[in-house]
């Protein structure tokens, strides 16, 4: 599956050994009976998490769903099972391979926003500064551009489901069971009609916690070095001709 998934991003997204975008969506919710204000988010409304990670052709590969509303991006995803599979390697993950025409292995990486943490299994971009080096600012755009698979992604199962764009008006037990079976059904529906990519053709062009040990240190210097790899191949051998535009 994951070798079927690095395969489609690099050859529709320009992206070599990505298995995955991740991001979180607030699914509005009517006020819970207990602890009400944990599910209120910065958005002024009452929500729950939805956590997802998908492949290059909207489809979603795993989702975590439940956690409060008022929880960041990177607090969802720490306390998540896709964190805890991806740091055990439950998912199976297959080993390093190197980027096409190189002879340096590279991990099989997620992609994510600057919401997320830097791992050696998940690329965020460069932080974004007015003096951005050159280079940083190919990849962020690199990134950014496959990355928008998740926020597509979001959005059919939004315009699909119509009712996700206003409050939930079922007991909060049930809403994980709902939102899950939705999921499963967006899957299936995808499978079977497709998706009009010209909705969204600006995609080609657009521009867009856990106590520190001594191995997370080495893990972050990893994680940097990955980064940069991915960096120097994109501004070489890796290159598109409309990164420069």
């Amino acid at each position: 599956m994951f070798y079927q998934i690095a395969h489609d991003f690099e050859t529709l997204w320009n992206f070599p050994n990505c298995i995955g975008c991740i991001d979180g969506k607030h699914i509005r919710i009517k006020c819970p009976k207990k602890t009400s204000s944990m599910f209120y988010n910065y958005k002024n409304y009452f929500s729950v998490h939805l956590q997802g990670v998908c492949d290059a052709k909207y489809k979603f590969i795993t989702v975590d769903i439940g956690a409060f509303g008022k929880q960041s991006d990177s607090g969802v995803f720490a306390e998540s099972n896709i964190y805890k599979y991806l740091e055990t390697n439950s998912f199976n993950v297959p080993p390093n391979r190197p980027l096409p025409n190189t002879n340096i292995p590279i991990p099989f990486v997620l992609l994510g926003d600057q919401g997320y943490p830097l791992k050696e299994y998940l690329m965020r971009p460069y932080p974004w500064t007015s003096n951005l080096d050159p280079e940083k600012e190919i990849f962020n755009y690199r990134l950014s551009r496959a990355r928008r698979m998740i926020e597509c992604t979001f959005g059919i199962l939004v315009s699909k489901w119509g009712f996700l764009k206003t409050e939930l008006q079922i007991n909060e037990d049930h809403v994980d069971t709902i939102i899950k079976c939705i999921c499963l059904l967006h899957n299936i529906i995808i499978d079977q009609e497709g998706v009009d990519d010209t909705l969204f053709v600006n995609i080609h062009q657009t521009n867009t916690e856990i106590e520190i040990s001594r191995r997370n240190n080495r893990s972050k210097t990893v994680a940097y070095a990955i980064r940069d790899k991915f960096k120097e191949y994109f501004n070489n051998i890796g290159d598109v001709h409309f990164q420069n535009s």
